[in-house]
């Protein structure tokens, strides 16, 4: 597992599992459907442009200080619980799949709801409900959770570097992420072996079930910052974040509020998804009449980590570096470090009473920032320069909260920014002013077979991943390091096909992306037409070439795929999941139904374009045309399927004994799975063809327009 960034377990698996535990879990690919959509004719990234941004800024502002009897703010200011909502919905992107993040507001629904490191943020997202209410559909939960947090820094003294609006809300929980195998809160069962640290098992971030990092307490609980400190770097980069952005972030969120501890942990009440039904969905209510203010207790450590904690400044450092600490328990029982001395002056007062002094404290984590020599450095260097660690803070932050919206071209509103970053894949406007019929021509002049020009237009694209935007065949990044070097894209085939494909780009003023996917698309029709058929692939010119410049190499490393079940490629190792689970994995990040995925399937076997030309799966014997010849032979009782390896199955003719083809776990899934053999079936009909050919034609089109942000769609 800390190989496979794949999602498997539960998410991919049957949803029965008592009774067909092995069973492939179509579900994830119906997610989010009109179905569930109770404004299905709302077209959100539209409506939010004639959103009155200021005046729901203005309310913004003004909630901040607007502290409410039921649920009072620290110190009179919501600062640090907005803040942290803002954070925990953002904070759970990884960038090992792409998943995760605050783009879809995914917070308000269970397990993230009543995670424990979420407690009391039901109480945030309480608070911004009359805002919501108010501005309707025209902002939706998933911006307004952000930019409340947005503003509770601004309010503070921060200035920040922009916002974008655009982030679509979800209409129920997305059950394809995985959150981790642990069924219990708070476990940690994601290393193979706990004191190697390194091997946090992909794609998670996150320590425990139910965390968005690390533990605050120390590793599995026991204090110690150097060994967090492992922790911390890790679980950071699994968000994309260096480690000057590591310590910057830690910084900037606990620069402001508190942390929540005073009271025992029995006292508190369920979670929002297992409160009683009076309570409406608000969870952890402590029994008696301390349940609020100076009472609240969220994650069991108590206090503040600096003197003026609803002031932005650089109190954080002057507290960790200026000051010994030790470690001591909060009233809730939980382990934190607090000063050894400490002036009065210096030290936070009561969130009710100002009168009264309360000791700061830190976490382990935060201690990380103090004993781990790399840490040590950048802290001392921020604490020297207040201004140069606003500006690192403010574009951490802004990358953290926008990171899984992808590029810029995504971006809507007055505030968003013009820079951009290497972080957002950016790629240039390509040319449209060229003669795609005669790139046609020219393609259709060499000798690039039907395969070869699918399977790179296919692999240019097949990087795609609807989760964070990332990916796609804009750019043409398959043609740069690191793709050009990556074993699926068979480095061989892809450079002996550009170096035909780059020239004709070049001498008719297109893009080696738009001609890729070209070539792709001439394939396609010649391969209809040998068919016996006339449909029109859609092509849409405009796309560019990215630079190694604009490439972040680290980052692009993780678009790399571990197998790719349209072409039939997969190497067996006992961490990666099952052939299939892979493929259902693939096609659910391209933004593929499941009627998309069998149609695609079918189509690229019958073309040939099977990795390195292996023969499994090609259930025909006219390669390159585009028949529905897969599903018929497929399905065809006058044949059995025999295993003759680990992953491979031949296929026997029932009276003569004859073996014809061979196929893998991929080829016969769409057999066995009862919801993908009916879509098989639909296409081997005897009337089927015209319809599975336009159904692969639609798909494709699909898998090789869903990174144009540009045109203003949406993947």
């Amino acid at each position: 597992m800390s190989k496979c960034p794949v999602m498997h377990g539960s998410n991919t698996t049957s949803s029965q599992p008592i009774w067909w535990p092995q069973s492939l879990n179509i579900s994830i690919l119906h997610q989010h459907d009109a179905k569930s959509n109770p404004i299905p004719d709302v077209d959100y990234r539209s409506l939010v442009t004639q959103l009155d941004y200021h005046a729901l800024k203005q309310e913004l502002r003004s909630l901040m200080t607007q502290s409410q009897t039921w649920w009072p703010a620290d110190w009179g200011h919501y600062g640090g619980l907005m803040i942290r909502m803002a954070w925990h919905a953002a904070g759970t992107y990884r960038i090992t799949d792409g998943r995760g993040g605050g783009g879809t507001g995914d917070q308000r629904f269970a397990p993230l709801n009543s995670w424990p490191d979420n407690v009391n943020l039901d109480k945030a997202r309480r608070l911004l409900w009359p805002i919501k209410k108010k501005f309707g559909n025209h902002i939706s939960w998933a911006d307004l959770m952000i930019l409340a947090g947005n503003v509770a820094y601004e309010s503070m003294g921060l200035s920040l570097i922009g916002f974008s609006l655009g982030r679509e809300d979800i209409w129920h929980p997305d059950m394809a992420i995985d959150w981790g195998p642990e069924s219990e809160w708070l476990a940690s069962q994601r290393y193979e072996d706990a004191s190697q640290r390194e091997g946090l098992a992909n794609p998670l971030a996150a320590v425990q079930m139910g965390l968005i990092y690390v533990n605050p307490e120390g590793v599995g609980g026991v204090p110690d910052p150097l060994k967090t400190a492992q922790d911390v770097r890790l679980t950071f980069a699994r968000m994309g974040m260096n480690d000057e952005e590591t310590v910057a972030l830690t910084a900037g969120g606990h620069t402001v509020g508190k942390a929540h501890g005073n009271g025992s942990p029995q006292t508190v009440g369920a979670n929002p998804e297992g409160a009683s039904i009076h309570e409406q969905g608000l969870g952890w209510n402590r029994s008696g009449n301390q349940t609020i203010g100076r009472h609240t207790l969220s994650s069991g450590l108590e206090g503040a980590w600096t003197t003026h904690p609803t002031r932005w400044d650089n109190g954080y450092f002057k507290m960790l570096l200026e000051h010994d600490w030790e470690l001591k328990k909060s009233p809730a029982g939980a382990w934190q470090w607090e000063p050894v001395s400490i002036d009065p002056s210096n030290m936070p007062v009561d969130v009710e009473d100002s009168n009264i002094r309360c000791n700061p404290i830190m976490t382990d984590a935060d201690m990380a920032m103090k004993l781990d020599p790399a840490y040590r450095e950048i802290s001392e260097r921020f604490y020297r320069d207040h201004d140069y660690f606003s500006r690192t803070f403010a574009k951490a932050w802004f990358k953290l909260t926008h990171r899984d919206m992808g590029p810029q071209t995504r971006y809507i509103g007055p505030e968003a920014p013009t820079d951009a970053f290497i972080w957002q894949d950016p790629v240039p406007l390509g040319p449209t002013d060229y003669s795609i019929d005669a790139i046609k021509s020219q393609i259709k002049a060499t000798q690039l077979s039907v395969s070869d020009l699918i399977a790179t237009a296919w692999d240019s694209a097949r990087t795609f991943r609807r989760s964070d935007k990332r990916g796609g065949a804009n750019g043409a990044r398959i043609r740069l390091a690191p793709q050009c070097q990556w074993e699926g894209n068979e480095p061989d085939r892809l450079n002996r096909v550009l170096s035909v494909l780059t020239p004709i780009a070049q001498a008719n003023g297109a893009s080696v992306a738009d001609t890729i996917v070209l070539g792709g698309c001439v394939a396609l029709e010649q391969a209809i037409v040998a068919a016996g058929y006339q449909v029109a692939v859609p092509f849409v010119p405009g796309r560019g070439d990215a630079t190694p410049e604009m490439t972040d190499m680290g980052a692009m490393a993780w678009l790399e795929p571990i197998a790719d079940g349209f072409r039939n490629w997969f190497k067996p190792t006992d961490m990666n999941p099952s052939p299939e689970e892979c493929w259902l994995d693939r096609s659910h990040l391209l933004g593929l139904t499941a009627p998309d995925m069998v149609a695609l399937l079918g189509g690229m076997r019958v073309l040939g374009t099977n990795y390195g030309g292996a023969p499994h799966g090609v259930f025909t014997n006219r390669v390159g045309v585009l028949s529905h010849d897969f599903f018929v032979n497929l399905l065809d009782m006058s044949y059995e399927w025999v295993p003759t390896g680990r992953l491979t199955y031949a296929i026997r003719h029932r009276e003569t004994g004859k073996d014809t083809w061979v196929a893998t776990r991929v080829d016969l899934v769409c057999g066995s799975n009862s919801i993908l053999r009916s879509y098989a079936e639909v296409y081997a009909q005897d009337d089927g063809e015209l319809r599975f050919i336009q159904a692969f034609v639609k798909a494709w089109h699909t898998v090789m327009m869903a990174d144009r942000f540009e045109l203003g769609g949406k993947a």
